[in-house]
């Protein structure tokens, strides 16, 4: 080849490579995947109403914005999840409240026992001012390194056990109890006369097939998806929490994102949080089902009363800081 040849051919590659690199760079920059995470399998309403939120987001941004969910603990569990998405190694993560009150103080107010009167009044305040309002306090705190998305149903926490059914404080008496690693969860359950044990949820299972618990707390649906039903027999109806739960971003790709794509994020997480409360109540009367089927004695004939009258001594402890929000969630009809 001729030098002058070689000299316009060169040209002509560069030339090429620079119409095209600023495109091929710019488009590297804004696709992106968004690896989203939850304890439980596919098909559980919180990861379902993600998967949707999703399909919805791709479509919404030509498949520039997408969502990779990785189930059933694949990237460990709730603190492993925080620790990630803090670091921006993960971006979305769905999170119980009980993680987030050690850092944000007014969100504790949600872990307080029997601070609802059921699942429906739950519904309304986390709909309404007061959840849009906690919801903006998490993602205000930088400390948590996490913006907060929506809300989500976790239904009532009920005590299930492998000794016994449990009808009365009494029968609560030297059981050993596995709570959220939050200590006004372990003082919740103390004050029921249990022994509240704080484990991680992703040792539940082997911590009752080896008796280091003899039971634990939790919604009917996370009873049987985690296959707790094969290790404790008896299922009681305490409804002694109510909890919603939280789908959270990552502070630091939250940062990266365009005003644009936050707020259609914010949207599309709205109508998760809506979806995702219908997966619920289907998937809680599955869930009864396979519990009746598989042999777990229900108890619901139970007298709530001393259960409630018996955590006064964590409202004393908890309760006081909270008390015009107390006021707040009681007037919501």
């Amino acid at each position: 080849m001729k030098r002058r040849d070689f000299i316009k051919l060169s040209a002509g590659l560069g030339a090429t490579m620079a119409a095209t690199t600023p495109l091929s760079s710019a488009f590297a920059q804004t696709k992106m995947v968004l690896k989203a995470s939850d304890v439980h399998p596919l098909g559980y309403p919180t990861v379902e109403a993600v998967v949707r939120m999703g399909k919805k987001l791709e479509a919404a941004t030509n498949g520039r914005l997408t969502i990779q969910m990785f189930p059933s603990m694949q990237l460990g569990g709730e603190k492993e999840m925080i620790e990630q998405a803090q670091l921006g190694a993960l971006q979305i993560a769905r999170i119980s409240v009980g993680a987030v009150g050690p850092v944000v103080d007014d969100v504790n107010v949600f872990n307080m026992p029997f601070v609802f009167r059921n699942s429906k009044h739950m519904e309304k305040v986390i709909d309404g001012e007061i959840g849009d309002e906690l919801l903006a306090k998490i993602s205000a705190t930088e400390k948590t390194g996490l913006i907060a998305l929506c809300w989500m149903n976790a239904g009532s926490r009920n005590v299930y056990n492998n000794k016994r059914p449990i009808r009365t404080i009494a029968d609560l008496k030297g059981l050993k109890v596995r709570m959220m690693g939050n200590p006004l969860f372990v003082d919740t359950m103390n004050a029921l006369g249990g022994n509240g044990v704080a484990l991680g949820f992703d040792q539940v299972f082997s911590s009752m097939q080896t008796g280091v618990v003899d039971g634990a707390e939790n919604n009917p649906p996370s009873f049987i998806a985690q296959n707790h039903y094969q290790v404790a027999k008896y299922f009681t109806m305490t409804e002694h929490l109510i909890i919603p739960e939280l789908l959270v971003f990552s502070r630091i790709s939250w940062q990266k994102l365009s005003p644009e794509d936050q707020a259609l994020i914010k949207k599309l997480s709205k109508e998760a949080q809506a979806e995702q409360r219908v997966l619920w109540y289907e998937a809680e009367n599955v869930a009864i089902e396979k519990m009746k089927a598989a042999g777990t004695e229900i108890i619901t004939d139970i007298d709530k009363k001393p259960f409630q009258d018996a955590v006064k001594p964590v409202w004393d402890k908890y309760g006081a800081k909270y008390a015009a929000m107390v006021k707040r969630i009681e007037a919501v009809n």
